[in-house]
């Protein structure tokens, strides 16, 4: 049983605030975590945060979780929809997963609609905003047996 939690955010995540507000609501990446971060203090969960614009670098991140995190919640913006490398590196993790998306992607162009991780995580937390990452902390918390 554990409580330790990595949050990745990748592309384009540490722009919120200035990106679309329709989609992507008024918080900065900075406000989004301390919402997390309180959520997860109300669930009995560590949290630390990891954000890129770097592929690889997320791709690394993922390699070091093995012994630092006992589940993950990510959100790797449009990596999401096509890359099987950040998909490879999540699948090495063997960590149970919930992937979060700020708006709904079900409903946005149709290549949102692909997620190439999603088969690798408990399930997908889309168009719930803020919201929707602390349906994820829950999620996973159930999934690590808390």
């Amino acid at each position: 049983m554990g409580n330790r939690v990595e949050v990745m955010h990748g592309v384009n995540l540490e722009q919120l605030g200035r990106r679309d507000p329709a989609h992507y609501g008024a918080l900065t990446l900075e406000e989004l975590e301390l919402l997390i971060s309180g959520n997860a203090h109300e669930l009995g969960l560590e949290v630390r945060f990891f954000q890129t614009n770097h592929e690889g670098d997320f791709v690394e991140h993922l390699h070091r979780l093995t012994g630092l995190a006992d589940g993950i919640v990510l959100n790797p913006g449009a990596w999401t929809h096509y890359s099987y490398a950040i998909r490879d590196a999540l699948e090495l993790t063997n960590l149970p997963a919930v992937e979060v998306h700020l708006s709904d992607v079900d409903s946005r162009e149709p290549w949102r609609r692909q997620s190439v991780i999603g088969e690798l995580c408990i399930g997908p937390v889309a168009g719930k905003g803020p919201a929707g990452y602390r349906e994820a902390l829950e999620r996973l918390r159930a999934e690590m047996g808390e």
